[in-house]
């Protein structure tokens, strides 16, 4: 495959199954092949634990209201309609998600905290491809805000 994207799935497999899922996407990647992933980002979503607003309303979603406490751990609504995979088993800061990409073997890796919508997006390539390309692939998937790359 020349790409992968995932989103909004890594934060529902338990913390031992994220090196394993990373390592699938890299196996199924040609040598040229990336990965975009987002997934929630609990920096931002732990200023409002750090604020006491857990249950507060953060943004609205076509799915109705979301909470912080929602973002951590899945969302109620589907969790109490008996959408068990929804639940959250792990999560990730920015520097966390560069360090699970490297860890097994992507070597090119831009990642983007968007605070203002909670999340994080990474794209890892699997070989190095140099810091114009990975410059360029940064600016094409992630068109609003800066990143941290590393080539």
């Amino acid at each position: 495959m020349d790409a992968v994207y995932s989103s909004h799935n890594l934060e529902h497999l338990y913390p031992h199954e994220v090196e394993i899922a990373l390592k699938e996407f890299s196996r199924v990647l040609n040598d040229g092949g990336f990965v975009v992933l987002t997934c929630p980002d609990l920096q931002s979503i732990c200023q409002f634990v750090v604020d006491d607003k857990l249950s507060d309303v953060a943004y609205n979603s076509k799915a109705g209201p979301i909470a912080p406490l929602d973002m951590l751990f899945g969302f109620r609504p589907s969790l109490k309609a008996g959408n068990h995979f929804m639940a959250h088993k792990t999560g990730f800061t920015k520097k966390t998600l560069i360090q699970a990409f490297r860890s097994v073997g992507f070597t090119s890796t831009a990642a983007i905290r968007r605070e203002q919508f909670f999340d994080l997006f990474i794209i890892g390539f699997k070989k190095n491809v140099g810091k114009e390309i990975l410059v360029t692939h940064a600016k094409e998937h992630f068109p609003r805000g800066s990143f941290s790359t590393r080539a």
